[in-house]
């Protein structure tokens, strides 16, 4: 069974930047994507960023070249971490981490409905 944990987020003004880190166990790593959603207040969940295979770094429009996602494996735990730069009031949102065994396509990693396994959530408030 995964268990995923997630920790960072908060609050920050426009411009600012937050680190989001979520530590995955009880599964292995190979062929595994591990993915940043998100869900703003009222709106459905969309994809953020996700990892695959621990390199294969896949990113929504609306945060490329402001996003950077990376996964390590330190004491043989999975992390995938999500950097947010340059963050914007519309980055506002509750984020979620998730993990499964996605083929690596960018629209399959980035589909919230493909993943089955997700963190509790972490509150990102973006204010100017």
């Amino acid at each position: 069974q995964v268990q995923l944990v997630e920790s960072g987020g908060g609050s920050v003004q426009t411009g600012g930047s937050l680190r989001l880190s979520c530590a995955a166990s009880g599964y292995t790593a190979s062929g595994n994507c591990m993915a940043w959603f998100r869900q703003p207040p009222g709106k459905e969940r969309q994809g953020v960023a996700a990892i695959c295979n621990g390199d294969h770094a896949y990113y929504a429009d609306f945060v490329k070249g402001r996003f950077t996602i990376s996964q390590d494996n330190a004491n043989a735990v999975n992390t995938a971490n999500l950097l947010m730069n340059s963050l914007k009031s519309e980055d506002s949102a509750m984020y979620y981490c998730a993990t499964d065994q996605i083929r690596n396509s960018k629209s399959l990693v980035l589909m919230p409905t493909n993943y089955a396994s997700w963190a509790q959530g972490t509150q990102v408030t973006v204010s100017s």
